[in-house]
């Protein structure tokens, strides 16, 4: 049996548990939920195990693929990749600065999520020029071909 059968299999069987115990938070209705924490324990606990379950096998599949293919490619280029995408992160957090900032609800994010956050956007903002500037790159290159 080949990887593609056991997995739709199992997608099946993840897809028909998930419809039941959707037809069991359906049934029992909103005012039920809400009212009872017993309820919520009972109807909507199972449903987040399942996601988590779910979650934990893609991430189990995607990193034994990915390990996979970096063992069948070249290792060289891959590592390159990541060491320039490590750049870009060391780049956007040099740049940007940490300052406490006010939230609407009253509270403070503090200067280190600040500064992440700022990092997080500026490494956004770098990897989209970057992408923008390879498609303008190669439509000038197939106009001048």
């Amino acid at each position: 049996m080949t990887i593609h059968k056991i997995l739709k299999y199992f997608a099946l069987v993840i897809g028909v548990i998930g419809l039941i115990l959707l037809g069991r938070i359906i049934m029992a209705g909103d005012d039920v939920i809400e009212a009872s924490a017993s309820e919520q324990q009972s109807l909507i606990t199972p449903f987040i195990w399942l996601a988590y379950v779910v979650l934990a096998v893609v991430l189990v599949l995607v990193a034994f693929f990915v390990i996979k293919g970096l063992f069948r490619g070249n290792i060289k280029n891959t590592l390159i990749s990541v060491g320039a995408f490590l750049l870009v992160i060391v780049i956007a957090y040099v740049l940007t600065d940490g300052a406490p900032v006010e939230l609407k609800d009253g509270g403070t994010l503090s200067a280190a999520k600040s500064h992440w956050v700022s990092a997080g956007l500026y490494v956004f903002y770098i990897l989209a020029i970057v992408a923008v500037g390879a498609m303008v790159l190669s439509g000038i290159r197939k106009l001048i071909k």
